[in-house]
């Protein structure tokens, strides 16, 4: 898949240790391809976030993990239960992916979809008023 990338998001992925960089370019590859106008960029001094509309997701390594948050305002459906933190957060929800797991690509990839839907139709804010 080619995709525009920033190289801020590069350097931020190549400096974690090998196995947080191949859960970060999965996550990566899987944003870009739910939708081709998706964008990267660096928020919060260091976090990668790709937005397309609005917010879809962040990266954040921790020392066990990556966490993916979702923006999506809790309003995407969790069908497979990848959702690991944040079930009652009014923002964004986490999906953690440890060393040795695999990224739940085709529910992560839906979730990604409806976001960008969400987003195009202003906003998980504005469409939970309605």
């Amino acid at each position: 898949m080619t995709y525009e990338k920033d190289e801020r998001v590069d350097a931020y992925i190549d400096a974690l240790p090998e196995w947080q960089q191949t859960v970060c370019r999965r996550v990566r590859d899987l944003v870009h391809e739910a939708d081709p106008a998706v964008t990267e960029t660096i928020k919060r001094t260091v976090q990668p976030y790709f937005v397309l509309d609005g917010n879809i997701c962040a990266l954040l390594a921790a020392k066990t993990h990556v966490n993916v948050f979702l923006y999506d305002g809790a309003m995407v459906p969790d069908p497979a239960g990848i959702i690991t933190a944040g079930h009652a957060n009014k923002t964004a929800r986490t999906v953690a992916v440890y060393e040795g797991a695999q990224v739940p690509a085709e529910p992560l990839l839906a979730m990604f979809r409806q976001i960008i839907a969400n987003n195009r139709a202003g906003g998980w804010r504005r469409l939970k008023k309605d």
